[in-house]
This record gives structure tokens, sequence and C-alpha cells, in this order.
């Protein structure tokens, strides 16, 4: 009887021990802004590798060209990063861009030489400002630090790619989005789809409506610091 009481207690208590364990797998889930940024930063990198494949073969601009080839490798190893995060944290990622996201690359598959130079560059500034501000908000408001981690890795790599953007626009004489009074992009100075979209987009997780992910001008601009 002794024996099979102790059993009994020592039963009791590795449940008691599996308790706290269960509780720290729970906690460790990734909340809604998360699951959100992932899923969109994600759809992000799926529309940027097709953008910057059709820069690379329907580009007349060789630095159009040029940058299409870096967003591809870029936005490829990003992604990597992201699939795998995902993975581990068991979050579902889209296997396709949003549908306005498609709306934009098909617009650019119907476009070939200097107007789709014009056009991609343009699309290609819009979203880069979303897809900062959807990153600095998962830095400053997500709660799972290996996201939050994917976010501070990605942000200057968007940046770059934004500023690099800027600089080809500027030499190409297509308008740039408006800059807020710190010098830094804000998503109202064009109303050109990004390869998400329009400027008018919800921040990640929204509907099919919202574009790419940070769209509200209720988000952070993109800091150059």
């Amino acid at each position: 009887m002794l024996g099979i009481k102790r059993l009994g207690l020592l039963a009791t208590l590795a449940v008691v021990g599996l308790a706290p364990a269960a509780a720290a797998e729970a906690a460790a889930q990734p909340s809604a802004q998360d699951t959100q940024y992932l899923q969109a930063v994600h759809q992000v990198n799926l529309a940027e590798i097709v953008t910057g494949n059709l820069a690379q073969k329907k580009g007349q601009n060789e630095q159009v060209k040029q940058l299409g080839q870096q967003f591809v490798t870029d936005h490829t190893q990003l992604d990597q990063t992201v699939q795998s995060t995902a993975q581990q944290l068991n979050v579902s990622l889209p296997s396709a861009p949003t549908a306005d996201q498609q709306k934009v690359i098909d617009k650019l598959n119907g476009l070939n030489g200097a107007a789709f130079d014009k056009a991609w560059v343009t699309a290609e500034l819009a979203g880069h400002v979303q897809a900062i501000q959807a990153t600095q908000t998962e830095i400053s408001q997500g709660s799972e630090q290996s996201v939050v981690q994917l976010a501070q890795d990605a942000l200057p790599v968007l940046q770059a790619h934004y500023d690099a953007l800027v600089a080809l626009a500027q030499e190409l004489g297509i308008p740039v989005p408006q800059t807020s009074a710190s010098g830094t992009a804000s998503p109202n100075g064009s109303g050109t789809p990004a390869p998400g979209g329009t400027t008018e987009s919800p921040a990640p997780g929204g509907t099919t409506e919202s574009p790419e992910p940070g769209g509200s001008t209720e988000t952070p601009a993109p800091d150059n610091s």
C-alpha cells in the first residue's frame, strides 16, 4: 500500500511539474500582430520576387534591371527567414501575393521599356514605404522576439531598397512620395498601387483590399536613421 501511495504521489508531482511547461508553451504563441506581420511580409516577398524578375526581363533602364535583381536576391533571403520563423511558431503563410499585389503584377506584365520602368519604380516606391511602416510597427508592437528580430533585420534592407529607388526616381524624373517634416517618406505622395496595392491600405493582416502591409497613414513613416 505504501508503494502504491508513493507512486500516486510521484504521478501527481509529475503532472504538476508539466503544468508550468504547458503554460510557458502557451505563452510562447505569437500575437495577432506577429502572425499578421509574418503573413504580410511573406506576401510582400512573393510579390517583390515576381516584380524583380519582371524588371530584369522587361526593364529598359540598366539600373532598373540591377535593382530588380537585387530585390529578388534580398527578398528571397528574407523570405527564407520568414518561412523558418513561421514554421517554428506554427503560423500558416499564404501561398500567393494578395489580389491587389497580383493586379500590379498583371499591370507591369503589360508594359515594356520606358513605360515599364516608370510604373515599376513608382510601384516599388509606394510598396517599400508601406513595407517599412509595417516593419516599424512590428518592431514597436510585436511580442514574439523571433518575429521582432526578423523585422529588425529586415528594416535596413528595406530602407536601402527605398533609398536606391528614390535616387533612381530622381534620375528618371519620376515623382517620389511626399516626405514628412523629418524628410522621411510618407505613403500619401503617390496614388499608384504598390506591389501590394494602393496607399490607402490598412496595416498587415487585413482583407484582400489591404495591399501591402503597413499602408495606413497612422503608422510611422520610414526612419532613415
